[in-house]
């Protein structure tokens, strides 16, 4: 791995379709600095995509799908600019971080963020988080594509920083597919309002 990397969220690295690379060029255009790592990450999530949105887009509420939030407490408005502080569980090396929304497309599906403080290792962290519609075992379901840049750390290289970075993100993604997943047998969607 050179810092570049692309995985499936499974572990996998490549092997992505001619229509992923293009949603990939289209959405999610990281240009990485000499200091930086990035990488991209796919899912596909067995619910559909306004089931899966309506947790994703809850940037006041990540503790929903994402197992190492504790409590996030929202800074304003849900709007661009807006910044969240998150309380990280232990067994991480962080204990908060501040974080801004950068984007929040429901038309598209798309949400990114920017760490802009908090006692961690993540400088110039930034993400993008994009929904695709998708049929999975004949029925709606979800591709999610994450991906992020950020700089390597005094002391770590890109593969070891990418390889850290991409394991939070995995363990998100499952959650997220475990939630979504739980949540479209019991055919109960999220609504979606717009705070």
């Amino acid at each position: 791995m050179n810092g570049n990397s692309t995985g499936n969220g499974n572990g996998n690295v490549g092997g992505l379709s001619n229509a992923e690379w293009e949603l990939i060029r289209r959405y999610h255009r990281n240009e990485p600095a000499e200091n930086q790592c990035t990488s991209r990450l796919v899912k596909r999530i067995k619910a559909p995509v306004p089931l899966v949105w309506s947790l994703v887009r809850r940037f006041d509420q990540p503790q929903r799908y994402k197992p190492f939030v504790s409590r996030c407490v929202l800074k304003g408005n849900l709007e661009i600019g807006t910044l969240r502080e998150v309380d990280v569980k232990s067994g991480l090396p962080a204990t908060t971080s501040t974080e801004r929304l950068e984007l929040l497309d429901d038309d598209n599906h798309i949400l990114s963020m920017r760490i802009v403080g908090g006692d961690h290792r993540l400088k110039n962290y930034s993400s993008i988080i994009s929904l695709h519609p998708e049929i999975i075992d004949g029925r709606p379901g979800t591709l999610v594509i994450e991906s992020f840049v950020v700089d390597v750390p005094e002391g770590n290289t890109k593969d070891e920083t990418c390889y850290f970075v991409e394991a939070l993100i995995k363990c998100n993604l499952k959650s997220l597919a475990d939630v979504s997943e739980r949540l479209a047998v019991q055919d109960r969607t999220e609504p979606l309002d717009r705070i």
